[in-house]
């Protein structure tokens, strides 16, 4: 990494200084006075879009509904869990419902004042979700009544994933745990010194084939036994570098992202990787910064960049393919496949359509004016978000560009390098 290079972090994402109480809203670059402590303006304001939006594909939206008051402006990871004909969601005020996939309609709700803020994950007839007070839950699918709720050590950022008989959860002191789903009690957990500065926020954790792979900060991830809890192995995808604790910042935020025996993973002022999951070696890495996320097919990875461009990569070398930058700064979401296409929230309520063959924008809706909170969900050919406000919304694409149809061969452009902006 050069340490010299600007270092930008997004508004939406904090940084914590661990063990004080100081909480600094993301900036653009390490110059902090556009934050509200001097009169600098903001060094890199979002991209306007053109006047006329594209029109390979045709954008509807299905329906919305309001789900409680959102997530009070803070960075959390509320995100919609679609299962059969029902979304479930949940905001920050407490609420949390199950809605009717096809129209929106509210099946049932429960006003708590559980400050929700990772989740919810869906199995059979059970949901769990975390809060920012530490408080975990499990509740019945059916009307959202409660299984059990324990309390566990620290702030819940991340999705609680329902694994095998586990919920695991990984909280923002790095904890991870083992939380019995029957009876909510603790089977294991495993934690790790978090460095001075981090981002505020956590992976989710992923099941792997024998195991489960979570992403912490310091740039490591590991492959947790799901008996015990202990490492089967972790290797550090990004070692932090530089000269300040700003530019060590080298957290995986995003969720790992599993196909067959690999993992692939990007790390903030890092790298993506490639990591093989029978042996924990690093395949390859390639310098690019980002915590949105990222999706993965067998034909190519798209991320989205701390600079809020998305890539493709070759999954086999992570070799750049195409770069959209025509989004820059306005707070996408990670990209999820949907079709023949890519699809992104931003900070204006925008959904983009974006070709998976050339990156091209294919279309966008604006579902309301507030920011996509949380990476959309697809199941079928329809999209569901979830917005800053509350807002939750079904849409769907029409067009060539749409249908679920392989895109081109990886050959079709020429590989460009990945590099961190």
């Amino acid at each position: 990494m050069n340490a010299h290079r600007p270092l930008r972090i997004q508004r939406r994402t904090l940084l914590i200084g661990l063990g004080s109480a100081l909480l600094l809203q993301g900036c653009g670059s390490l110059g902090l006075g556009w934050m509200g402590l001097g009169r600098e303006k903001d060094p890199h304001p979002p991209t306007e879009l053109t006047k006329t939006a594209p029109q390979e594909v045709q954008i509807r939206t299905l329906w919305t509904t309001d789900i409680g008051k959102g997530n009070d402006g803070r960075a959390l990871s509320l995100d919609p869990a679609v299962i059969g004909n029902r979304v479930y969601a949940a905001d920050h005020s407490g609420t949390i419902a199950a809605l009717n996939a096809a129209d929106g309609r509210l099946l049932w709700e429960r006003k708590t004042r559980i400050p929700f803020s990772g989740g919810p994950d869906v199995d059979g007839e059970r949901l769990a979700v975390g809060a920012s007070n530490g408080e975990l839950l499990l509740l019945s699918t059916r009307d959202g009544s409660q299984r059990w709720r324990v309390q566990l050590g620290s702030e819940i950022l991340s999705v609680p994933r329902i694994i095998g008989d586990l919920v695991v959860v990984h909280t923002i002191d790095d904890s991870v745990y083992g939380i019995d789903l029957n009876d909510g009690s603790e089977r294991w957990r495993f934690g790790y010194q978090a460095p001075i500065l981090t981002l505020r926020g956590s992976s989710s954790p992923t099941a792997g084939p024998e195991g489960i792979i979570v992403g912490v900060s310091s740039g490591r991830l590991v492959y947790l036994d799901p008996v015990q809890g202990l490492p089967i192995w972790e290797v550090v995808v990004s070692p932090p570098s530089g000269r300040t604790e700003l530019e060590r910042i080298a957290d995986i935020d995003t969720d790992p992202v599993v196909l067959g025996d690999q993992v692939f993973v990007a790390s903030f002022n890092g790298d993506l990787a490639a990591v093989e999951i029978s042996s924990g070696a690093v395949l390859w890495r390639r310098e690019l910064s980002a915590h949105a996320g990222l999706a993965a097919t067998p034909e190519a990875l798209y991320i989205t960049d701390s600079n809020d461009q998305l890539w493709a990569a070759d999954p086999t070398d992570g070799a750049g393919r195409w770069r959209q930058d025509a989004l820059r700064y306005r707070q996408l979401t990670a990209p999820v496949v949907i079709g023949n296409a890519l699809a992104v929230g931003d900070l204006e309520g925008y959904v983009h359509w974006v070709s998976r063959r050339d990156g091209r924008l294919l279309g966008r809706e604006r579902v309301a004016k507030a920011a996509v909170a949380s990476t959309p969900v697809v199941a079928g050919q329809t999209l569901y978000v979830q917005l800053e406000n509350g807002t939750i919304a079904a849409l769907r694409a029409t067009g060539a560009a749409s249908r679920a149809t392989s895109p081109a061969s990886p050959n079709a452009e020429s590989p460009i390098p990945l590099e961190r902006n």
